[in-house]
């Protein structure tokens, strides 16, 4: 039986994550997952590309979401009173603006001080409209792209067996900032060629694979790059005909509602064989 084994939320894109037992799947993605960016004087979106310490700090949702607390090494820890309403913002993430609400000038003066460089806290606004594109369309708060990301152990199993065959360390799951990991599939990336995916009372569509940027070689405990793995051992054997190598995919919300780690997997439907294969 395949089964899902971790559920992780990421409140703040780039920051730490928080492991869940128990989500509610929002059109957007898991509960309060990248409802908050931290953005640069220009409102363009932060990332552990740039600025890899901000796997560091740990965002914590509090009362239901209207306060989120925020902690960091070697800082005084800050509570934020969630302002939804507050005064709008144009930002981009990615290649997309997007209208967000400014978190205030503590929260501001927070991430500067963490981060070395002038910031800004914003959170998605009521009014907030993305499309996020793919086989099954979809939208998204402020995720790169999609709602979630799928990723099975498999996947790692096989990826960290070729790491270690090359004389190198395993990487943990976590440098690929999953949503959703599944575990019971014999084969590696058969998330891959799923294209409709029921767990719990909600439902999943297959959007595209993920495309991986130099965050995997984000060390996700001390915010220091310890690359070339895994993108190089990647590199060997899952590069996208479109440049850059792939793991794991990403997925649209088709139907609303909750899951929980240890709930079982079903596929509806599977992407067709090419008569290639």
């Amino acid at each position: 039986m395949v089964h899902v084994s971790a559920l992780v939320s990421y409140p703040v894109k780039g920051c730490a994550g928080t492991p869940l037992d128990t989500a509610a799947v929002w059109d957007i993605g898991l509960q309060h997952d990248r409802t908050f960016m931290v953005v640069d004087a220009e409102g363009r979106f932060r990332s552990q590309r740039n600025d890899p310490n901000m796997a560091r700090i740990r965002p914590t949702v509090l009362d239901g979401g209207a306060r989120l607390e925020l902690s960091a090494a070697g800082v005084e820890d800050l509570v934020v009173e969630v302002r939804p309403l507050a005064p709008r913002r144009r930002v981009l993430v990615q290649r997309t603006e997007v209208t967000a609400a400014d978190q205030g000038d503590e929260a501001a003066e927070w991430f500067s001080a963490v981060l070395g460089n002038p910031s800004r806290l914003v959170t998605v606004a009521p009014e907030h409209e993305r499309v996020s594109a793919g086989e099954y369309e979809g939208t998204a708060a402020f995720a790169d792209a999609h709602a979630l990301l799928i990723a099975s152990e498999a996947s790692l199993d096989e990826l960290n067996s070729r790491i270690l065959a090359r004389g190198a360390a395993p990487v943990p799951m976590d440098r690929f900032r999953p949503n959703i990991v599944l575990t019971g599939w014999p084969e590696p990336h058969t998330e891959d060629r799923a294209r409709r995916l029921s767990i719990g009372t909600a439902e999943f569509g297959y959007a595209k694979l993920c495309v991986r940027c130099t965050v995997p070689m984000v060390d996700q405990d001390t915010g220091r790059r310890a690359g070339p793995e895994p993108i190089r051992t990647l590199a060997d054997y899952r590069r996208d005909p479109g440049g850059g190598v792939t793991f794991g995919m990403k997925a649209a919300v088709l139907r609303t509602g909750s899951l929980s780690v240890g709930d079982e997997v079903c596929v509806d439907r599977w992407a067709e064989l090419s008569p290639a294969s």
